[in-house]
């Protein structure tokens, strides 16, 4: 967990006076999810704040190329941090202020990190949208460079060593059009088109706002994956193909990508773990802009009956309590040495150890899951083959569900 960086003593007295004071008042001049002053890109700002939740207030911070490290507000005459690479339990005392999670228009102050490098939310913005993969606190977006290692790391790195096949990390999209997986993004008037479902109660009905021209991925998975621009909605269908008007899928789930929602635990969605597949993509403009600031999807031949959360559902009968459950998070040890790596494999294996690999279906061993893209460089993502399984730990983010 990253300590809430703490504004100057003389920064917090200028707030108190701003915000403390009687007749102080600027909820009038702002406009909800707006921030009204400037922003110091490495140093502490005291601005208006036009309402809306913590996430909102630092993508807001990240367009005026603050990278947000801490919001500071005042209650009951005490202040009160939230801070957003911190996992949501450290920011509980804070959110518990805001039952609805949204923040009231008045002053806030905000703690940018030095360097005016933008994170978070900013960082995460879809490209082609005005959405954010997710909610800063999203398990995605939770750094895990500073998690504890799990109890049974090793009992887990072992058994997958005795996995049959690949025992190295392998780029499971490429150059070829025909590799990795496809994704579209459609305006928020898309026409909304009927979608039936083999596995229809553990589906979210449609209508999907699915265009009949909607990239499927090659193979037998057929995943076709849909970003609603506006309402920031992700819908994804497994085993999709046309059917008259619409289509027809295995299983089909949506996501609202401004909210942290889970699956009704027992539920797949168009992934075996019951996770949004997009959230684990490696997207080749995120990798071109020099980070990813989100855990990335792997898959293992071999995974256990059961799932830990954010997964929701487990596709395996072996009770083995080393087989990996869905939703095991992998950390590429720190002691593991970048140095000889370049470009885009550099900035995935970082990426590998800042946010590490989420255990999200069955297929093969160490494949690490991108987005269909031509422009992706084979022999930069081949760097990637030498990096071997053994140098990955687990860490604990959850209990096991589901056995």
């Amino acid at each position: 967990m990253r300590a809430l960086r703490l504004p100057t003593f003389a920064a917090l007295v200028a707030f108190a006076l701003v915000a403390l004071l009687p007749g102080t008042s600027v909820e009038a001049q702002l406009t909800s999810g707006s921030i009204d002053g400037a922003l110091a890109p490495d140093g502490v700002s005291i601005v208006g704040w036009g309402g809306g939740t913590p996430q909102q207030l630092v993508a807001a911070a990240d367009a005026l190329g603050c990278r947000a490290a801490s919001i500071w507000i005042t209650r009951d005459g005490r202040f009160r941090g939230y801070a957003p690479d911190s996992p949501a339990f450290a920011n509980q005392s804070f959110l518990g202020l805001f039952p609805g999670g949204v923040m009231e228009a008045g002053p806030v102050l905000v703690v940018c990190r030095p360097g005016g490098q933008t994170s978070g939310a900013g960082a995460r913005n879809i490209e082609g949208t005005s959405c954010t993969l997710f909610p800063d606190d999203n398990p995605w977006a939770q750094r895990v460079d500073d998690l504890p290692v799990h109890p049974n790391s090793d009992g887990y790195i072992d058994y997958l060593a005795g996995l049959a096949g690949n025992q190295f990390l392998h780029a499971d999209f490429g150059e070829n059009p025909d590799y990795g997986i496809p994704w579209t993004v459609v305006p928020r008037d898309q026409a909304r088109v009927p979608v039936t479902f083999d596995y229809d109660n553990e589906s979210d009905p449609g209508p999907y706002p699915i265009p009949p021209d909607a990239p499927v991925e090659a193979g037998s998975d057929a995943h076709v994956l849909v970003v609603q621009d506006g309402d920031c909605v992700l819908y994804e269908l497994f085993a999709a193909e046309r059917q008259g008007a619409g289509w027809h899928a295995g299983s089909g789930a949506a996501f609202d990508l401004r909210s942290n929602k889970l699956r009704p635990d027992g539920w797949t969605s168009a992934d075996a773990a019951g996770l949004p597949i997009f959230a684990g993509l490696a997207r080749y403009d995120e990798v071109e802009s020099g980070a990813v600031e989100h855990a990335l999807r792997v898959t293992f031949s071999r995974t256990q009956r059961a799932y830990i959360h954010p997964a929701t559902h487990f596709a395996s009968s072996i009770t083995d309590p080393d087989a990996p459950p869905m939703g095991l998070r992998l950390r590429l040890r720190a002691d593991f040495d970048l140095g000889g790596y370049t470009g885009h494999a550099r900035v995935l294996l970082e990426a590998m150890r800042d946010y590490g690999l989420i255990v999200a279906d069955n297929g093969s061993n160490w494949y690490v899951s991108g987005a269909t893209d031509p422009r992706w460089d084979d022999g930069d993502l081949d760097q990637l083959k030498s990096v071997p399984g053994s140098a990955f730990e687990v860490v604990y983010t959850g209990d096991i569900s589901g056995r």
